[in-house]
């Protein structure tokens, strides 16, 4: 593991709050933990990070989509976090959005569950889904875009 990867896991667990955070990635097990004198943990993360789309080359299996080039209403919601992609509440419940599904900025667009919490991803943005680039139970990475939705 490289000590870029420690920061970026550090900085990921100040900006959300986490108490500890265990990834394994090709063999490797770090796990963060830091004192939790008089802490609460948080089970929600109100928002994902929502970043503009642009164009970039493909690359192979982990390339960005394309996109037509100044659509800028087209933005990509990324994941504030390692943990697995579940679009329902429940294995025997519907979806929360589905590909063409009309959303108002705080619906929630799916659930990441890290270490065992169940964290909502709610919508920071009214428009319509023109992609879900994950499938259910999907093990996904930190900033890696999970829905590309056209701004309303």
């Amino acid at each position: 593991m490289h000590l870029k990867e420690l920061k970026e896991m550090i900085n990921l667990m100040k900006e959300h709050d986490l108490v500890e955070l265990e990834i394994e990635k090709e063999g490797e097990r770090i796990r963060l933990k830091k004192d939790t004198a008089g802490y609460a943990p948080k089970e929600e993360i109100s928002h994902a990070r929502f970043i503009p789309a642009v164009s970039a080359p493909e690359t192979g299996a982990g390339a960005l989509p394309r996109q037509e080039a100044g659509n800028d209403r087209i933005v990509f919601v990324r994941s504030p976090m390692v943990g697995t992609f579940y679009g329902a509440p429940a294995p025997d419940q519907d979806p929360y959005v589905t590909k063409g599904h009309v959303v108002k900025e705080g619906d929630v667009l799916c659930i990441i569950e890290a270490m065992k919490l169940m964290n909502e991803i709610k919508s920071e943005i009214n428009g319509k889904v023109v992609d879900i680039l994950v499938t259910n139970g999907q093990p996904i990475e930190f900033d890696q875009p999970l829905f590309k939705i056209e701004k309303s």
